[in-house]
């Protein structure tokens, strides 16, 4: 399967698990709003980006959630410089990305 559609398939999985624990667990929210802030005080090109995310991520838990569930193409733009990375156990982001087909089968 193609990197980019695989990738396509695997950041709303790993975010709709982040968006399940969300509302659950405020100190999600708190790290992915210090990690962006970090990021976006060294800079750089994907400051845009980040702008962007810091709107969203200055929502309730609640729409912060269902932004991270969104099919949108903007979703999409957003999730590929998450500052959600980390917020799931090496397990619980394996056991998802073990579930994703890889798709491509041979023959």
């Amino acid at each position: 399967m193609d990197p980019r559609l695989l990738h396509a398939e695997r950041s709303p999985a790993l975010h709709a698990e982040v968006a399940r624990r969300l509302c659950a667990e405020p100190a999600i929210l708190e790290r992915a709003r210090a990690t962006l802030e970090s990021w976006i005080e060294r800079g750089g090109r994907s400051v845009p980006l980040l702008l962007e995310w810091r709107a969203v991520l200055a929502r309730p838990p609640e729409a912060v959630a269902a932004f991270l569930t969104d099919r949108s193409e903007r979703a999409a733009w957003l999730r590929s410089a998450s500052p959600f990375a980390g917020a799931l156990d090496p397990r619980t982001r394996l056991a998802i990305l073990r579930s994703i087909p890889r798709g491509g089968s041979a023959g």
